[in-house]
């Protein structure tokens, strides 16, 4: 597997607006495309990245109906939300899917996986020693080829 740069880190927030103005007004991020998730954010780019996937993504959370980020990304109590805890994750492109698969089983680490259909990306979720969660952005046609390989 090689990993070729850090893709994006995620801030898991209940001031959605407050942190849109902060990265855009203050930081000078621009808004820009964001896949359909059940959940609501934004994210952000910096100019002339717009062929990447953001640099931060921010996450909100919708208190009347949280389930949607529950599902794909976990769930993490509000209050905990501060500091460096708002940090929900990082994201590393990479490649060679079938490896890290190996590795990750070989080590018995659990892991998730999801594809993002109108992105390209197979993503692949695993927690650090420290409970941090990385997530491993593939491409979709190496997912596609392993699964294709199985049948």
């Amino acid at each position: 597997m090689s990993i070729s740069k850090l893709a994006h880190f995620s801030v898991r927030t209940t001031s959605l607006e407050a942190s849109r103005r902060f990265y855009t007004e203050i930081l000078g991020f621009k808004e820009g495309y964001r896949p359909a998730f059940k959940f609501p954010g934004l994210w952000l780019y910096r100019g002339g990245d717009e062929a990447d996937f953001g640099v931060v993504h921010i996450i909100g959370i919708d208190e009347n109906d949280p389930e949607g980020l529950v599902q794909y990304l976990g769930d993490k109590a509000s209050a905990s939300l501060h500091g460096s805890a708002a940090v929900d994750h990082l994201a590393f492109l990479a490649t060679d899917l079938r490896a890290m698969r190996g590795r990750l089983d070989g080590a018995a680490l659990p892991y998730r996986e999801r594809t993002v259909p109108d992105l390209g990306l197979h993503q692949l979720f695993v927690e650090d020693p420290s409970g941090i969660t990385i997530e491993l952005n593939f491409p979709a046609a190496e997912a596609q080829a392993l699964h294709q390989g199985q049948h």
